[in-house]
C-alpha cells in the first residue's frame, strides 16, 4: 500500500477547491444560453424603462444562469424560481419593517429565507439575494408584485419559450413515483 505524505494530502485537499466539477459545455449551448439570458434581462429592463413598474432586480441575473444554463437542475424549475423569490422577498420585507437598519436582521433575512426554502422544497439560490435586496431597498409590500412576482413569472415564461425554440426540455418533467 502506498503511503502519502502530508504534502500529498494537502494537495488532495486543495484539489477539491480548484477542481472544475461541471462537465464541459458545448459552445453552441453556451452561446444560446447567453443569448436567452440577454434577451430575458433586456426585456425586463425594457419594461422597467418604458413603464412605471420596476421589473428587474439583480438576483434575476443569477436566476437566468440556472434557467438557461442548467435547466434540468431542481433549483431551476418554475416553482423554485417563483416560489423561492416570493418567499424570500416576504421574509426580507417583514424583517425590514419589523427591524429597520439592523445588520442582525439583514443576516436573519437571508438565513430564514434559506431555511424556509429548504423546508418548503423551493430552494432557488438567487432568491437568497432577493431576501437581502428586499430588506435593503424595498419601500412597500408592492415589491412582492413588482418586481418579484411579475419579474420571476416573466423570466419563467421566457425560459419556457426559449427552451421550446431550442428543443430542450424545460420545465423538467415530474419524476415518476
Amino acid at each position: 500500500m502506498l503511503k502519502y505524505s502530508a504534502i500529498d494530502e494537502d494537495l488532495s485537499i486543495m484539489d477539491r477547491y480548484i477542481h472544475l466539477h461541471l462537465p464541459h459545455s458545448q459552445w453552441q449551448k453556451a452561446v444560446l444560453a447567453g443569448l436567452g439570458t440577454a434577451f430575458a434581462i433586456g426585456l425586463l429592463g425594457y419594461f422597467s424603462a418604458t413603464t412605471t413598474f420596476i421589473m428587474l432586480v439583480a438576483p434575476f441575473g443569477a436566476s437566468c444562469v440556472l434557467m438557461f444554463g442548467m435547466p434540468t437542475s431542481p433549483v431551476s424549475q418554475p416553482i423554485n424560481v417563483v416560489g423561492g423569490h416570493i418567499f424570500s422577498a416576504v421574509i426580507g420585507l417583514a424583517l425590514h419593517f419589523m427591524f429597520p437598519d439592523s445588520f442582525v436582521a439583514e443576516g436573519m433575512a437571508v438565513g430564514l429565507a434559506v431555511a424556509g426554502m429548504m423546508l418548503l422544497r423551493i430552494v432557488h439560490p438567487p432568491a437568497g439575494a432577493t431576501a437581502l435586496v428586499a430588506y435593503l431597498t424595498a419601500t412597500s409590500w408592492w415589491f412582492l408584485v413588482f418586481p418579484v412576482l411579475v419579474g420571476s413569472v416573466t423570466l419563467v415564461v421566457i425560459a419556457a419559450i426559449y427552451h421550446r425554440l431550442t428543443k430542450t426540455t424545460y420545465p423538467h418533467p415530474v419524476p415518476e413515483v
